[in-house]
């Protein structure tokens, strides 16, 4: 899936959201995607690297203990 793919996903899924809103305002959206997306990608990205910290932080461009407090927040932390 291309970068475009996956822009297309997201837009696509937060068009649905504010559909299903019916006019009630949002509140916490930025929090909300960040929460919906973080935890997956950490999941997937971490078995593709087959659980290499090092790695998987090198892949995500962030530095290994940033990735490790996100992984304990999303308590994935093994």
């Amino acid at each position: 899936m291309s970068r475009k793919q996956i822009d297309a996903c997201i837009r696509a899924s937060l068009e649905a959201y504010f559909d299903d809103l019916r006019g009630v305002e949002p509140h916490g959206v930025h929090e909300m995607i960040l929460d919906a997306v973080e935890k997956p990608m950490l999941e997937v990205v971490m078995a593709r690297a087959g659980g290499n910290q090092s790695r998987a932080a090198e892949w995500l461009g962030i530095n290994r203990n940033t990735l490790r407090r996100k992984l304990a927040d999303h308590k994935l932390l093994k």
